[in-house]
């Protein structure tokens, strides 16, 4: 080997700080291989000027402390390390592609630990934002380790296909798979998994039959509120009845104090109506936020809303003749509230679609019980992974109320209860899971699949408030569109397991880092942040005609002038 060149270079690293290297290349005359120095490739690649500890700290902070690049900035920098906003987001970015590779180089690893208990259960979603890219994420739920990602234009199943071969290819066939109704999942699987047990989420099951069952009249509710701007009417009331409230805070205390009594001081007499009616119009707008967190069609908050203003306008009637100081004046602002209802109580197309949707509702929640999911009483809102149950016994209480459903007399002439048992039927069998009984090196061994798909939910929704709390937008739409599809690996960093089976014996992540070719990591990064092509919406049904090409000649001979 001899000399071919030195080289100086500036790096920075988290334990030593800021470094003045002189690197020496050597040479072989030989056979043409170029060495370069194992200490310092050890400490940071080639090319770059932070060390792979640099990365790892400004990559943890960003994804798993969910700091943002101005903070990172300035957590470096009490460490003697300078960088600016732009090289904290590229390292970002870059650890994430190391993460990939090496993700991808101890996939075989990961395979022989979900062997010893039993194999794994696949589950998938997608998540987007308008018309960005999906991402869609696979989880194994028996090791909770995010096995694979993608960027996807659409999610239909010539896209599905290639990412579901490439989880096959990688960790073998599952045990079962977990998903929702998404049409083109379900074709994807088919093609696929053809023979292996496929599960629909009963959340999303029951959420989506729920909207088809419930929505025409939701709809109509939620549309005739907005027709007559109810809301910003009662708002506005309220803002007047307050301007006159601040001038008598003891009033509150004296409505506090009596309505345990049921006994009125004399002196809250003359301003007691205006208080009341404020609190009244108060509890009416409350309803709009009333729910278990669920979301339509488990909460129902513009129904709540609306039973409330009926209730607002019975009892502003009801309170009109009642003259706490036989001065009718007084009670003016329940007259000003009644008359403020007066339009939307004769509302017939409103109360109709409420009339039919509590019908309804009654229906749906005994389906709801029956399947014991999102129950009225948790607290975990779409946290909630279904009330614990031998699946056999949902079975039969499913079944005992269809039975119930068909036997109704009106259902001959209920299109909506016809639908709803269609689709009970169509998915019966993707529904209830018999448990899986395998082979592990201790035995044989039982797992039941879960009920639902919450493992993805709630990571896309923990994705999401990470970019929330990192940058104080409430839409996660640029960042779905500029992050790199495999960012989601960087949670099985919390996986004790996991992180066990990627340092393989090594004594840090950098370590491992520090193995991965340069030109391999390169070719990486460079494929990392091509996105997909998204096809503008309203050029998707032109493209969809089996004539297009001739009709696009039709019309532009016919423009030629």
């Amino acid at each position: 080997m001899k000399v071919q060149k030195t080289r100086p270079r500036k790096v920075s690293t988290l334990h030593v700080g800021d470094i003045e290297a002189r690197e020496v290349f050597t040479h072989c005359m030989q056979c043409g291989h170029t060495n370069r120095s194992d200490e310092l490739c050890s400490l940071v690649a080639p090319g770059s000027n932070f060390g792979y500890d640099v990365m790892v700290y400004a990559a943890k902070a960003l994804f798993l402390r969910h700091r943002n690049e101005a903070e990172v900035v300035a957590e470096l920098a009490q460490r003697n390390v300078q960088i600016s906003l732009r090289e904290v987001s590229l390292l970002g970015m870059k650890f994430v592609t190391y993460l990939a590779i090496a993700h991808q180089r101890c996939a075989p690893r990961i395979t022989t630990d979900m062997r010893t208990r039993g194999g794994y259960i696949c589950h998938l979603d997608a998540t987007c934002e308008g018309r960005d890219p999906l991402l869609m994420s696979s989880i194994d739920s028996l090791s909770e380790i995010v096995l694979g990602n993608v960027m996807l234009p659409g999610e239909d199943e010539n896209h599905i296909a290639p990412f579901l071969k490439r989880i096959k290819k990688t960790y073998g066939i599952p045990l079962a798979l977990v998903h929702d109704m998404g049409g083109g999942i379900l074709k994807a699987i088919a093609t696929v998994f053809p023979n292996v047990p496929d599960f629909i989420c009963h959340f999303h099951f029951l959420r989506d039959l729920g909207k088809d069952f419930l929505g025409a009249e939701y709809d109509t509710i939620r549309k005739q509120l907005r027709k007559h701007g109810i809301s910003g009417k009662l708002r506005s009331r309220a803002k007047y009845f307050k301007t006159d409230l601040d001038r008598y805070p003891e009033l509150i205390e004296a409505l506090e104090s009596s309505i345990e009594s049921a006994s009125l001081p004399a002196e809250a007499r003359q301003f007691m109506p205006l208080l009341n009616v404020y609190a009244l119009i108060q509890w009416t707008l409350k309803g709009k936020s009333e729910g278990h967190g669920y979301g339509f069609p488990f909460d129902h908050p513009h129904l709540v809303f609306a039973k409330r203003i009926r209730c607002l306008h019975g009892k502003a009637e009801k309170l009109q003749p009642l003259q706490l100081r036989g001065d009718w004046k007084d009670n003016k602002p329940y007259f000003k509230i009644f008359w403020d209802l007066n339009k939307i109580m004769k509302d017939k197309t409103l109360w109709k679609a409420v009339a039919a949707i509590e019908e309804k509702i009654t229906v749906f929640e005994k389906l709801r019980g029956a399947m014991r999911i999102a129950p009225n009483s948790g607290h975990y809102g779409l946290n909630d992974e279904g009330q614990k149950g031998n699946i056999r016994t949902i079975e039969k209480r499913v079944k005992k109320f269809r039975a119930q459903l068909v036997r109704r007399k009106d259902y001959p002439q209920n299109p909506a209860t016809q639908k709803m048992i269609e689709q009970i039927d169509k998915y019966w069998a993707k529904l209830f899971a018999d448990p899986i009984t395998v082979q592990t090196p201790s035995g044989s061994a039982q797992i039941q699949p879960q009920r639902t798909n919450n493992i993805l939910e709630q990571f896309f929704r923990s994705l999401k408030r990470s970019n929330r709390r990192r940058t104080g937008n409430a839409s996660s739409s640029r960042m779905l569109r500029t992050m790199l599809a495999e960012t989601p690996l960087v949670r099985n960093l919390q996986n004790p397991q996991y992180m066990k089976i990627l340092l393989n014996g090594k004594t840090s992540i950098e370590e491992v880092f520090a193995e991965i070719e340069i030109n391999t990591f390169r070719e990486a990064f460079q494929g990392a942040q091509e996105t997909p092509e998204k096809i503008p919406h309203k050029l998707k049904p032109l493209i969809a005609m089996a004539d297009f090409p001739e009709k696009l000649l039709n019309m532009l001979k016919k423009s030629v002038v």
